[in-house]
């Protein structure tokens, strides 16, 4: 579990947080949407100590993040996964040499303990027959699935996952979906998704949190999105459905 209490974050010209509030539960996809420039981004990286906030804590299983020193945060950092939203792969490095990338940085494992948790990463994210191609061999999709083998291969207990479906077709972004609510839920993890994508959100969101002009301004499930009276997130929502209807076919 994550909790967020009260935080804020401001810029030399402009302040981006407002008093944001927020659980995440263990088990579940919690879903971080909003505009383009609504904070949501800033927030995703200020959990994860890439921004520091001005105010407020974050806490991770009643610790605090905030307060900790540089070597306490490494210590969470080691239970941390991330799927950047390019995939942030290293391009002279196979798959199976980027999965074992956080093995060789934080673990003392043996030579064959490292390739045996990335081959078992990899089959987990049904990539097989990939370990030594490169990134620049492989389609986008395929990439995600190697960027979430990563960010799994630490066994971690909070995964973070910012726009995992950028520039996937439709198809492989429900893959890609799936995929993410199955291993939040078979190995328990905390998981926080950033995104701006309406089928993603209805597919996976156990619990969303709508951020507007840097404030959390709704809170809720896939279902209740659908039925509440928030003129903001209706207008999120069903513009996202609008475009996708009038989309022409090409």
């Amino acid at each position: 579990m994550i909790r967020l209490d009260n935080i804020s974050k401001s810029f030399p010209d402009k302040q981006v947080l407002k008093n944001v509030n927020a659980v995440f539960q263990k088990g579940k996809s919690n879903l971080i949407i909003g505009q383009s420039g609504s904070g949501k981004t800033v927030l995703l990286k200020s959990i994860v100590g890439l921004h520091e906030i001005d105010e407020g804590d974050i806490i991770y299983n009643e610790r605090s993040f905030t307060k900790m020193s540089f070597k306490q945060r490494m210590e969470i950092r080691k239970e941390i996964g991330m799927v950047f939203q390019g995939g942030a792969l290293f391009d002279s490095s196979t798959v199976q040499e980027n999965v074992m990338f956080p093995l060789n940085m934080f673990t003392d494992l043996s030579i064959d303990e490292k390739l045996e948790r990335a081959n078992f990463c990899l089959n987990r994210v049904n990539l097989v027959n990939a370990n030594n191609l490169f990134p620049s061999e492989i389609s986008g999709g395929m990439k995600k699935r190697v960027a979430i083998a990563r960010a799994i291969a630490l066994n971690p207990k909070y995964l973070f996952c910012d726009e995992p479906n950028s520039g996937l077709d439709p198809i492989t972004s429900i893959v890609i979906d799936n995929l993410i609510k199955e291993i939040t839920e078979e190995y328990q993890i905390t998981t926080v998704v950033n995104t701006h994508d309406m089928n993603s959100v209805m597919e996976i969101g156990d619990n969303i949190i709508f951020i507007y002009k840097g404030e959390k301004w709704w809170e809720g499930s896939k279902d209740e999105i659908l039925n509440t009276d928030n003129k903001e997130v209706n207008d999120f929502v069903f513009a996202s459905e609008l475009i996708k209807k009038v989309k022409p076919i090409r």
